[in-house]
């Protein structure tokens, strides 16, 4: 099928389940997707990994099934059963030219998700639209919008609330949504575990670690970085933190530079 190709640029919130606007630009997304709802047209949805792509392809075609694209032959079958189908992760697929010339035959509607393997001159004899969803780095407001519904599922899941600090959180959204989200349920779940709790945690990511000549130097950065992190946040200063883990300064400034990798910091007293 050769049409003129039609460039979108959408700034979506999405996680995996809904599909969440929070600006002037989501609510935009959100009308190209209902327009793409009525319309029978093929459509590529664009972007990092995590950023909603294949939300909101289910939300166009709620009733088509999902095919990965690294199982050529399933998707080639789907192609031959199917009026809709959804290809997920099409930068897998084995052979584009070749899914060109199914989708041709089969007259197949495909909503497909992807990230930049391919060039438009690829894509245009399938997809009459291209859809590219920005990641969460460029959307602030999704950002805001994303921690308030996964805080709530958070605390839903674990059946308490008050469990999320934002006092010094940093939205991880590297992987977008999924390592927010991930960051999220983390933060909560320490806030909801006991003493006990942390060393069954401790013990349990050992197991599978132990077995050199000096384990007890080797993971003893697990107890000392977290202690040295929360004390510079807690106390601000060498001295005070010092005082607090009664240790003389020369030996914590030697913990702070043998840890250095992991980023500790603290200023001095004045």
């Amino acid at each position: 099928m050769i049409a003129d190709v039609v460039e979108v640029v959408v700034t979506t919130a999405v996680d995996v389940t809904n599909f969440l606007t929070a600006s002037s630009a989501s609510l935009e997304a959100f009308k190209t997707a209902n327009l793409l709802k009525g319309l029978s047209v093929n459509a590529m949805i664009m972007g990092e990994r995590g950023t909603g792509k294949l939300t909101l392809a289910r939300y166009i075609l709620p009733s088509a099934p999902v095919i990965d694209g690294h199982n050529f032959d399933e998707l080639l079958s789907a192609l031959e059963t199917h009026r809709e189908i959804i290809v997920h992760r099409l930068d897998g697929i084995a052979n584009l030219k070749r899914l060109e010339e199914t989708v041709s035959k089969t007259k197949t509607r495909i909503i497909a998700t992807g990230g930049f393997r391919f060039t438009g001159e690829q894509l245009e004899n399938i997809f009459s639209i291209r859809l590219l969803i920005p990641s969460l780095r460029e959307r602030p407001e999704d950002i805001d919008l994303l921690t308030d519904t996964f805080v709530q599922e958070a605390q839903e899941t674990f059946g308490k609330s008050e469990l999320f600090n934002r006092n010094d959180f940093v939205p991880d959204v590297s992987e977008n949504a999924l390592s927010l989200r991930r960051q999220v349920y983390l933060q909560c779940l320490l806030h909801s575990v006991d003493e006990n709790n942390l060393m069954d945690i401790m013990e349990q990511f050992l197991i599978q670690r132990l077995g050199s000549n000096n384990d007890y130097r080797a993971f003893l950065h697990l107890y000392e970085v977290p202690l040295i992190r929360a004390g510079i946040k807690r106390f601000k200063s060498q001295l005070q933190l010092s005082d607090k883990l009664g240790l003389n300064r020369n030996t914590l400034r030697k913990k702070i530079a043998e840890h250095a990798h992991y980023q500790l910091e603290m200023k001095d007293a004045e």
